[in-house]
C-alpha cells in the first residue's frame, strides 16, 4: 500500500478555495494529490489541473486520482508556467488556484533526493531531476565565496554565513563535498558547543541551498503574477508558505494588488492607472490548529493566505 504525504491545512484550503460549483481549479503544487482529491470530492462538477515539477510525485498522484478519470489533468511542469500550461490546455481562465510551497514528506524522507540531513545521500536537492541543472553539490563547487554567503544569508537567514563558507572551503581543500551527511557534519561544527540549538545547525543552510538550486522565490513571484492574470472574476487564490521569505512575497503581492493605485499619497489625482485586482480574504495569516500539528508536526510552520479576484 502506498503511503501518501499528508496535505496541510486541508479544511482551511477547502473553505477558502470553495470547490463546490467551480469549473476548473489549478493545483500548482500537486504533490501526492491530497488537496486535489479533497477538492474533487467537494466539487462534483469540478475539474482540476494538477502541475508538479517532480515526475515521481506526478506518477503517485496519477495512481491515487485514477478513479476521477477525465476530471483530472496532470502536467509535468512548474507552477510558474501556469499561464502557458493553461493555454496549451485551451483554457482561458481558471476559477481558483492552490499553491503549496512545502517540500513533501516523501521528498524529505528519500535519501537519494538529497533534501534532508537526516539521511545520507547525494547532495542533489533538485525538485525536477528530469532536467539538467546544477545540484547543491555543484553550487558548492562553482559559486564564489561571496555568492555562497549571499545564499546562506538571504535564503537561510543565517547569522554567520561567512563562517559556514570558510568551513566548507576548508573541507573542499581535501575533496569535493558530495553527500548530505558530509555537509551536515561540516555545518554542525559551526554550532556553539555551550548552547543546545533549537533546530539542527544544518537546517537553515540546507533550506538556503534548496531554494537556490530550484530558484524557488523567482518561481513564486512569477506564479503569483501569472495566476492573477488567469483568474476569472470571483476566482480564489490560496497560498501556503513555510518560511518568512515565501510568506513575505505573498503578503506583499496581495497587498499591492488589493491597493491598486501606487501614486504618492499627496498626488491630487491618480496618474498611475492601476486598479485593485484582488480582495484579501485572510486579514491575518491562517495557521494550523494545535490538533493538526500534533497529528502532523511538519505542518507547524505552514501559513495560509487567500485572496479573491475582482473585476478590473
Amino acid at each position: 500500500m502506498v503511503g501518501y504525504h499528508t496535505p496541510v491545512l486541508l479544511e482551511e484550503v477547502l473553505h477558502y478555495i470553495e470547490p463546490k460549483n467551480k469549473r476548473l481549479i489549478v493545483d500548482g503544487t500537486l504533490g501526492d494529490g491530497g488537496h486535489t482529491q479533497a477538492m474533487l470530492d467537494a466539487g462534483p462538477t469540478l475539474r482540476v489541473l494538477g502541475i508538479d515539477r517532480d515526475t515521481e510525485a506526478l506518477e503517485r498522484a496519477r495512481q491515487r486520482l485514477a478513479t476521477y478519470k477525465e476530471r483530472v489533468i496532470l502536467v509535468h511542469g512548474s507552477f510558474s508556467e501556469v499561464k502557458s500550461i493553461l493555454a496549451r490546455q485551451n483554457e482561458r481562465a481558471m476559477d481558483g488556484i492552490l499553491l503549496d510551497f512545502g517540500v513533501s514528506s516523501r521528498q524529505l524522507d528519500v535519501a537519494e533526493r538529497g533534501f534532508s540531513f537526516r539521511f545520507d545521500g547525494p547532495l542533489d536537492m533538485r525538485m525536477d531531476r528530469s532536467q539538467e541543472g546544477p545540484t547543491a553539490a555543484d553550487l558548492l563547487e562553482t559559486l564564489s565565496d561571496f555568492e555562497l554567503e549571499q545564499i546562506f544569508r538571504k535564503y537561510g537567514e543565517e547569522k554567520r554565513p561567512r563562517q559556514l563558507v570558510r568551513l566548507i572551503r576548508k573541507a573542499q581543500g581535501s575533496h569535493p563535498i558530495k553527500t548530505t551527511f558530509e555537509l551536515s557534519q561540516i555545518l554542525s561544527s559551526a554550532a556553539k558547543p555551550s548552547r543546545k540549538p533549537r533546530i539542527h545547525p544544518a537546517t537553515k543552510a540546507f533550506q538556503a541551498l534548496r531554494i537556490a538550486v530550484n530558484r524557488e522565490l523567482d518561481h513564486i513571484q512569477k506564479a503569483l503574477e501569472d495566476a492573477i492574470d488567469c483568474l476569472a472574476p470571483g476566482g480564489r487564490m490560496v497560498v501556503i508558505s513555510f518560511h518568512s521569505l515565501e510568506d513575505r512575497i505573498v503578503k506583499d503581492f496581495f497587498r499591492t494588488e488589493a491597493k491598486g493605485c501606487i501614486c504618492p499619497p499627496k498626488a491630487p489625482v491618480c496618474v498611475c492607472g492601476r486598479k485593485s485586482r484582488l480582495k484579501v480574504l485572510t486579514r491575518r495569516v491562517v495557521k494550523p490548529s494545535t490538533l493538526e500539528v500534533e497529528r502532523n508536526p511538519r505542518a507547524s510552520s505552514a501559513k495560509l493566505r487567500a485572496a479573491e479576484r475582482i473585476h478590473d
